[in-house]
């Protein structure tokens, strides 16, 4: 029988293990890579514009407002930027750190509700999980909502399960407040209080009571942060005559809300689209949920509420997101920390059985197996593959070494499955994909960053111009003015293409010896001869065109045809 120390021991080990696999997963690439499309570099661009104008309350896109998302993820990008002074770094910390984080509360909550063995699987659980991992790893802003959306069950849960507890009560309202000012959804979490109004309505025990004049904190402390922002940004916006201001305010509390969510103008897929999602993006997690059911139908049966708050909870987002029309697959990561929670207490026993073992082993199996093999084909392959690879994606130095790097990964995870073999199947898997994460952003984001960066793009650019030029931007992306070599001259983002090359002209006109634009294909019109500007190529699946003031026709207007 082993001894209290010996436990002890064995779960120090396992906390060191845990955070040590999970911090060489998530900040493994660190500073060695610039944002990526699609989303990466518009946050970034409006972070390091806060950092430089210090102007931090309406955020800009070059020469305009940014209405799409509330401040506060731009705003940790910008402090981090502030700090550092290192874009590269600064731009993915609030991911990295909001993912650890939810790694903490839901490995905190498993052992405050059941044991530490259970919020150690549960964390297990959502690290190995393929959309928790891929997500942490970018700079969007669903690994720091997930986060405070967490912790805001994590907090309400606190009360609810763990109480009554209003200082976590309050916490749990507060956290949704800091949801909503990071993406809008973070009331969601607030749903939670719904399936712990059914238990106590139908006599469940457990559940610490709702009804008391201290429940008007929850509400207030979840205006406290939408006060923090609004209050200050509606000021401005009713002392300012700026059209343009009203237009932000318009356009952020109304149409990027709830005519988002009624009435969406992108991204329509059909009412089952977050099952195919969870099915396949919650992997290799949602494997076991076959040997969940039977003891989740006990616990219920049992009315153990530790269950049946966070697992009704999970449905109810699911439904909630189902029901617009509108869906991307992030929208429903909020409920796989609960999800992995619910997991956590049986996690341990059923990974014992042989058939998930098995399971889990011929995963890695396969995944290493489709590596190795689609890497060799790259290497050994057909070359016209990579002549796409470089026509598609301005991958200069073609597809041989990420096909080294797939072939690499694909080795290193056959040793661990040989090693490890069925018995060990979990920590095959646990090798895998480490070994995947690991070796794609220690080895494949240097190889891809120039091209998905743009900044291979507009170091030519730079290059060909010359140091003292001057450069503007028509039909541009994000990526194109946060890479560029020198301060860049916009005509707006969002206006059509032909008023800003028009703006444009006119611009290059009054300094045509020094003046240069940079064109997307698509922006070019009948008065820029292209036999005079120079084709920079491809970069992210787009064509772009220097062009000096002689490319321009006399009359700076298209010819007629």
């Amino acid at each position: 029988m082993r001894t209290p120390l010996a436990l002890k021991n064995d779960e120090s080990r396992d906390t060191w293990l845990f955070w040590l696999t999970a911090t060489v997963i998530l900040f493994a690439g660190l500073g060695l890579r610039d944002p990526w499309p699609a989303d990466e570099p518009r946050f970034a661009l409006v972070a390091r514009q806060m950092v430089e104008s210090g102007q931090w309350l309406f955020p800009m896109r070059g020469d305009e407002l940014y209405p799409d998302k509330p401040p506060l993820f731009m705003w940790l990008q910008a402090a981090f930027y502030a700090v550092t002074g290192n874009l590269r770094i600064a731009f993915l910390l609030p991911s990295l750190l909001a993912s650890l984080g939810t790694l903490w509360l839901v490995r905190d909550l498993g052992r405050r509700l059941w044991s530490a063995q259970a919020g150690h699987y549960a964390a297990w659980a959502l690290l190995l999980a393929l959309q928790f991992t891929w997500q942490s790893k970018r700079a969007q802003i669903d690994p720091t909502v997930t986060f405070f959306i967490t912790l805001s069950v994590y907090s309400l849960l606190r009360h609810l399960l763990r109480g009554p507890d209003w200082r976590f009560w309050s916490l749990g309202w507060f956290a949704a407040g800091l949801g909503v000012i990071t993406k809008g959804v973070g009331v969601v979490a607030l749903l939670v209080l719904l399936p712990a109004a059914w238990a106590q309505w139908r006599g469940w025990s457990g559940i610490a009571t709702m009804r008391s004049a201290k429940f008007w904190l929850g509400p207030v402390a979840l205006l406290l942060p939408l006060a923090l922002w609004l209050l200050p940004m509606l000021l401005a916006v009713n002392a300012s005559d700026d059209p343009a201001l009203r237009a932000y305010a318009d356009n952020i509390l109304l149409k990027q809300t709830a005519k988002r969510y009624a009435d969406p103008w992108h991204h329509h897929q059909p009412a089952w689209y977050f099952i195919q999602v969870a099915l396949t993006q919650w992997l290799p997690t949602v494997a076991v949920l076959p040997w969940m059911l039977r003891p989740w139908r006990d616990a219920l049966r049992a009315r153990d509420a530790r269950i049946l708050l966070p697992l009704a909870w999970v449905l109810l987002v699911i439904v909630f997101f189902s029901l617009s029309s509108g869906k991307r697959e992030v929208y429903i990561m909020p409920a796989l920390p609960m999800l992995c929670l619910a997991m956590g207490p049986y996690l341990h026993d059923v990974l014992a059985k042989a058939w998930p073992r098995r399971i889990a082993f011929g995963l890695a199996l396969a995944l290493s197996a489709l590596l190795a093999i689609a890497g060799a084909m790259v290497v050994w392959g057909e070359p016209g593959f990579e002549r796409t690879l470089e026509e598609a994606r301005g991958v200069a130095h073609g597809a041989d070494p990420l096909g080294a790097m797939l072939l690499a990964i694909g080795a290193f995870g056959l040793a661990a499955v040989a090693w490890l073999r069925a018995r060990r199947g979990v920590a095959a898997l646990v090798w895998v994909l480490a070994g995947l994460w690991v070796g794609v952003s220690l080895i494949g984001y240097p190889l891809l960053n120039d091209a998905s960066s743009a900044r291979g793009l507009m170091q030519a650019t730079g290059a060909r111009i010359g140091p003292d030029a001057e450069l503007g931007l028509v039909g541009w992306k994000e990526q194109n003015l946060l890479m560029a070599d020198r301060p860049a001259k916009t005509f707006g983002f969002l206006r059509p293409f032909d008023e800003q090359l028009r703006d444009a002209r006119a611009w290059q006109a009054q300094a045509p010896a020094t003046r240069w634009l940079q064109v997307e294909a698509t922006a070019l019109d009948d008065c820029i001869d292209r036999s005079r500007a120079i084709n920079l190529g491809i970069s992210n699946r787009r064509e772009w065109w220097l062009v000096p003031a002689a490319a321009m026709c006399a009359s700076g207007q298209p010819q007629v045809r």
